[in-house]
Parts: C-alpha cells; structure tokens; sequence
C-alpha cells in the first residue's frame, strides 16, 4: 500500500501539476505528511476532481451568472446532462495540459472505456477526435518510433534527434491534416479538446486571476494548503462587468507575449490601449506597463520605455522613468521630474532613490553646490569564521554566537512579519468587498492596492491599540494556536517554533512591535523585506539585539538600510557584521 507522500504525489499528478512542481510541495510537506498521518478521506472517492468542478460551476451560476454570455450559460446547463463518465473525461482533460490527448493516454480507472465516455463530448462538440493536426502537434503527439513508421518514406535514421528530424520535415509539410492521413494504418485516436477558452475564462471567474489552476480544490483537499475561511458577502467578486473579463485576458495574453520575446513595438500599444475603471486591473494593467518599460531599458529604447512608464503608476515607474531621461541625456527634464517626486514621494524607497540621483543630475547640469550625504553610522561587529558546506554564512554566525551562551534565531524577515499577521489576523481577513472572491486566498486580492491599509483603518488601528497594554500578547498566542498552519502573507509557519514565540514576547518591546506594525503598513510590498538575519535574546535582561550578516565582499541591500535607518532613528539595537574566513586569515598570517 502506498504511504501519504506517495499517494499525495500520485493524485497531484494525475491532477495535472508540472513534475517540478509536485517535487516542491511534497519535498516541504514531506516529514508533515508523515508526521501527522494526514488523512487523504477526501480524495478515497475516485470522482473528487469532478465534484470539484461541480462546485466551481455552481459558484459561478450562483455568483457570476450576471457576467456569463450564452456559451457559459450553456456549457454549465448541458454539462450537468452528460453521464459522469463523460463528465469525467471532460474534466480530466480539462485539467491537464495541453488540448491534444491520444485516447490510450487517457487511462482511468473510474471512467472505464475513454471512447464510450467521449461519445457525447464527441456530439456536443466539445471534444474533436478528429481534428487537423500540423507538424509540431504531430511530433508532440507520437514517439520517436512511431515517427520512424510514419515518415519511413524519408529515411528516418535511429540515431537522428527527433528535433533534426521536425526541422528536416517542416519545408515538406506545410498544411495542417488529420492524423490518418499522416499515418494510415495507425491505431490510435486523438481529441482535442474545445472548449478550453471557455473553461479558461470560468477559471477566472472564479478564481479572478489565470495563475491558479484547477489542482489547488486538491492541494486543499489534501491538507497541503489549509486557508482561513472568510464569509462571502454579494459584492465579494474579483469581476463585476463582462469587460473586465475581456480586459483580465488581454492583460494576460500580453504578459505571456512579453515572457514569449514579443516585439515591444507591437506589443506596447496593445497594453497602452487598455482602459478600465476596475482598481484591480487597473494595478494589473500598470505592472504590465512597468515590465515592457524594464525591457525596453535593456532593449535601451528610450522613447518606449519613457512612454509606458509615463502611463504606469506602479510603485517604481516614476523613478525609472527619471533613470531613462538621465540616460538618454534629457538631464533638466529627468530634473524637473525629480523635485516633482520629492515633493510627493510615494514611498521610503523612491525617497532613497531619489537621493542617491539627484547629486548626479545636478553635477550634469553644471551645478557645483552638491552637498555630501551625511555618512550613516551603523553599529558593525567583526567576525572570523571557518566555513563549513552546506552552511551559509547566516548560519556560521548563528553557530558562532550559539556557541558562546547566546539565544540566537534566524529570522530575517519571519518574525516581524509573522507576529504583525497574528496580532493583525482579524483586520488582513476582513470580508471586505472584492478582498475574497473564493476559497483558496491566501491574502486579500488588494495586499498591494494603495488603499489596503485605508480600507481597513479602524480595523488595524484597533488591533495595534492591543499593542498598548498586555492585550496583544495574549491575541498573538491564540491567534498562534487557532490559526496555525493555515495560508497567509505574513505568518512564516515553519520558522515561528513556540520557543521562539515565547522569547520574542518577553524580549520585545511592544513599542518596537508597533512602529514595525507601523512601517509594514506603510507599504507593505516594500517594507516586509530587508530585516535583518539574526535576532539574539538576552532573556534575563529582556532584551535583544538584530544582526544583519554580510559575508566576505558582500553589500547592503537598499531595502536593508532602510530598515537600519529605521531603527537607528528610533533607537532599536541593530548591528551589522562583516564576517571574514578565518582560513584566509592563517594563510595571510602564514
């Protein structure tokens, strides 16, 4: 009988996840799986993914039947019709990847004969089982031995690569055919599946995005990934016109064209000529923006990149923007811009930038009153240690210090972050409208929006209130208790032990808590990173002491001075340790 990992590895494949991905989720939950004998219950009824997707096309009915043009309406209506051997097929189909699928490989047990469960896709048009197949699909299709039988007439050799040989093929056969006219003989079927735009888009209509697919019902049905469960309220949708859909996808298509080498000059204007009232895809539409400004950077085509970072109000778009005029050598206008942002930066990190350029412009522009920075001053530790595989150089030090009496932890950016999301639980998970559209949110749909923390104000006013007398430790352990395992953005499960709990809150002074608390909520997207490594405990004075470890030739990162800044101007202990190889020393010494 196969044990947990291996039954869980088994139904995320035939669930249609990628091999590296499975190797990911069962590598982390491995020693979980084991250790807690989790209970595959869910998945003992053979047809759970069909049950899954009944769900899901009643959500939509439900929810979105408002949105839903005729197609949708009538898939939904004839596929609850169909056996559930058909549906099955469908379904399975549905899940895997790709649209073209040989009969044979089609093999489950539950569905029985896959050419009896195809008949009526076959009627209602669905499923093609005979469709025109080119080149590329055929060799996808077949085995390089098949192949060989097939094109014997060109004397296929057994050593020939199975890509030369395509390449070889490509000028002969140009026209799409069915696969008995390619192979005559060959007792084989091929569906294609047709309707796969028309899942896709109920996929994200439930989901509201494309980047979750089907499989997460079985993550969740397997105790993998566990989410908090938010009440839905009427305006809860990720979409509420039909235009959104069309736009949602667009977006979509574009940014797959840009992952696929798309030239920019076709691709901008099709990104440019998005417009929508939904903040949502308005943000989306943005962060498009600023992905085809950054190739165009590297593409140094300075007039596209100016053009689509002026119409990108991403976080970071104003400051590239002044980048590309200083390097395209429009120094007054990359200086106009500038003191435009100073006035309003939109967060600590394009102040920072924009400190870090404005000396230079002004040395371009003739002006020879630069004044120097004032130097930071940053508590720095000094260290030797041996370096050992296996272990980075956060590690060592850890080590090191542990080895003297000292509780040390490494946390890096863990426990600010999850002791903010257990305190703040109640204000994240608020039903707002359009923050949870559907079961399987790990975060608010608008964790990044400008506006989260003003939505939710009172909410996460309250929460840090708890910061003023002991309230929040109690909030903290119990949310710890009740919620633990579950999905958020804060909350590192794995690295947040009891033990390191405990210390924290007796070490900690809720005052810190809240001015972190504080600057998380300032932007979030910038601000959750670059805390540093380490953080040492002196219970008995209850105290403690943030280490950041740079290793041999290794910098600050800006999000890391930030947070140095930060605590230096508020009188939090952080110090910053060089660490060098103590076998480099010996042999200097030698």
């Amino acid at each position: 009988m196969l044990c947990a990992v291996d039954r869980a590895g088994a139904i995320l494949q035939q669930a249609g996840l990628e091999s590296v991905r499975i190797t990911s989720i069962l590598t982390l939950f491995r020693q979980p799986l084991r250790d807690l004998a989790v209970s595959l219950s869910p998945l003992d009824n053979p047809f759970y993914y069909l049950e899954n997707f009944r769900q899901v096309l009643n959500w939509i009915a439900q929810r979105y039947d408002d949105l839903l043009d005729e197609d949708e309406r009538r898939f939904i209506d004839d596929f609850a019709l169909l056996p559930q051997s058909a549906q099955a097929l469908l379904v399975r189909m549905v899940m895997r990847k790709g649209t073209l699928f040989r009969a044979s490989k089609l093999d489950y047990a539950e569905i029985g004969d896959v050419r009896l469960a195809a008949a009526p896709l076959l009627e209602t048009g669905w499923v093609d089982g005979q469709p025109h197949l080119d080149l590329h699909a055929l060799f996808a299709l077949l085995r390089k031995d098949e192949l060989g039988q097939c094109f014997k007439a060109h004397g296929v050799k057994s050593a020939e690569k199975k890509s030369d040989l395509l390449q070889r093929l490509l000028p002969i056969y140009e026209a799409p055919q069915r696969l008995e006219h390619w192979f005559a003989g060959f007792e084989e079927v091929i569906f294609a599946l047709q309707v796969m735009p028309l899942c896709d888009r109920l996929r994200l209509l439930y989901f509201g995005n494309l980047y979750q697919e089907w499989s997460e019902f079985v993550l969740a049905d397997l105790g993998i990934y566990r989410y908090e469960k938010v009440e839905f309220s009427v305006e809860s949708r990720g979409i509420n016109q039909r235009a959104d859909i069309d736009i949602c996808l667009h977006l979509h298509n574009c940014r797959q064209a840009l992952d696929d080498g798309m030239a920019l000059a076709d691709l901008a204007p099709q990104a440019l000529a998005v417009t929508t009232d939904n903040p949502w895809l308005a943000m989306r539409r943005a962060k498009l923006l600023f992905k085809i400004g950054q190739q165009a950077e590297r593409e140094q085509d300075w007039p596209l990149a100016l053009s689509v970072y002026a119409q990108s109000s991403y976080p970071g778009a104003r400051v590239r923007r002044i980048r590309v005029l200083e390097r395209s050598e429009q120094f007054l206008d990359a200086m106009t811009l500038l003191l435009q942002a100073q006035s309003a930066p939109e967060n600590d990190e394009e102040t920072q930038h924009l400190l870090r350029i404005q000396p230079r412009l002004m040395r371009k522009l003739g002006d020879g009153s630069v004044q120097k920075r004032m130097k930071r001053t940053v508590s720095r530790l000094d260290l030797s240690v041996l370096p050992l595989p296996d272990h980075s150089v956060e590690r060592l030090i850890q080590q090191h210090l542990a080895e003297e009496g000292s509780e040390v932890h490494y946390v890096e950016n863990a426990l600010v972050n999850s002791l903010f999301g257990l305190l703040c639980w109640r204000a994240i998970f608020a039903p707002l409208p359009g923050a949870f559209f559907h079961p399987f949110h790990s975060a608010p749909s608008d964790l990044y929006s400008p506006d989260f923390y003003q939505r939710r104000a009172a909410l996460f006013d309250e929460c840090l209130a708890q910061l003023d007398d002991q309230r929040y430790e109690t909030v903290i352990r119990d949310t710890y208790a009740s919620k633990f395992g579950l999905q958020s953005p804060f909350v590192f499960w794995g690295t947040l032990t009891p033990e390191l709990l405990d210390q924290a809150l007796h070490c900690l002074p809720a005052q810190h808590l809240k001015r972190w608390f504080r600057r998380l909520l300032q932007d979030i997207k910038a601000n959750r990173t670059g805390m540093p490594d380490l953080i040492q405990f002196y219970p008995e004075q209850r105290r403690y002491r943030m280490i950041e470890v740079k290793g041999p030739g290794d910098r600050l990162q800006d999000n890391q001075l930030r947070w140095i800044d930060f605590c230096a101007e508020h009188d939090m202990p952080v110090v910053v340790c060089y660490v060098k190889w103590a076998e480099e020393e010996v042999r200097a010494a030698g």
